[in-house]
């Protein structure tokens, strides 16, 4: 969620980043999938089928890539979340993606699935460059919500009582576009700052999918930082949220956007990381 108030970068919030092990099978259970048609154009754009998977987590993205055809290497900073991928069948080693040695290893398509923005996305491209076959490709991209316009003035209503000092009741009040720029637009300038890619393009897809209230509160604790709330802070936060879904009937449905920053490696780019290692 957006930060209110200048600070340090996302990607330097090392404890929220690394606090989603807590509860790996919660995480892996309640966090919403991609829809079909992302993961297909992430699999027809790429030019083979080795892919990295960035902050793969649990291994939720790694699976649908490799249900559509891929042979997905996953790399998670949690060893409690790679555990889990691993035993879903997903390769992966455990190591912050900018510290990661490769061992050589080269790869047709790096993805990062709701993970990039706790990457350094400056030394996080150059990282990716340096990992991909020449024409190989970035993808990096995330589900960014948007509640019916009640729910959400509810919603923050809720974390504003709860949390009166921290920056989510203002999220509730911002637009969906204006969390979908905070994670795209790094990604987007971090790819330029690279040089060794074209220029970034973006892709969006509109999805949505019915929550229960039990469903929705499963979720809930699974978003970032809400992992380091004391217990009685989240069950405040739970009961508050649970009361204003059963105001709205019990179940409604969230509206998603896919959002997508995606770049391939050009020519021009393989000869000048070629110079830089000479």
């Amino acid at each position: 969620m957006p930060r209110s108030a200048p600070g340090p970068a996302i990607h330097q919030h090392r404890q929220v980043a690394e606090s989603f092990g807590t509860d790996a099978g919660r995480y892996d259970r309640a966090r919403p999938r991609y829809p079909a048609a992302l993961v297909e154009r992430v699999i027809a754009a790429s030019p083979g089928p080795d892919l990295l998977d960035v902050g793969c987590g649990t291994g939720i993205c790694a699976r649908l890539l490799t249900a559509s055809g891929g042979r997905v290497l996953g790399l998670d900073p949690d060893a409690r979340m790679a555990e889990v991928a691993r035993e879903s069948g997903i390769e992966a080693q455990v190591a912050k993606f900018e510290d990661w040695d490769a061992g050589g290893r080269r790869f047709d398509t790096v993805t990062a699935a709701q993970s990039w923005h706790w990457v350094d996305p400056v030394a996080g491209a150059a990282k990716a460059a340096s990992v991909l076959r020449p024409g190989g490709r970035l993808a990096v991209f995330w589900n960014v919500f948007d509640p019916p316009v009640r729910l959400r003035a509810a919603f923050g209503d809720v974390y504003r009582r709860v949390l009166p000092d921290s920056p989510f009741g203002e999220f509730w009040s911002l637009p969906a576009r204006t969390a979908s720029q905070a994670m795209c637009g790094p990604a987007a300038g971090g790819i330029r700052a690279a040089g060794t890619f074209g220029e970034p393009e973006r892709w969006r897809l509109r999805w949505s999918r019915p929550y229960t209230r039990g469903e929705w509160l499963d979720a809930v604790p699974t978003l970032g930082g809400h992992g380091q709330f004391p217990t009685a802070v989240l069950a405040e936060l739970l009961a508050g949220l649970g009361a204003a879904v059963d105001a709205a009937g019990g179940i409604f449905t969230m509206p998603y956007a896919t959002v997508a920053v995606t770049a391939a490696v050009t020519r021009a780019g393989v000869l000048a990381r070629a110079l830089v290692s000479e």
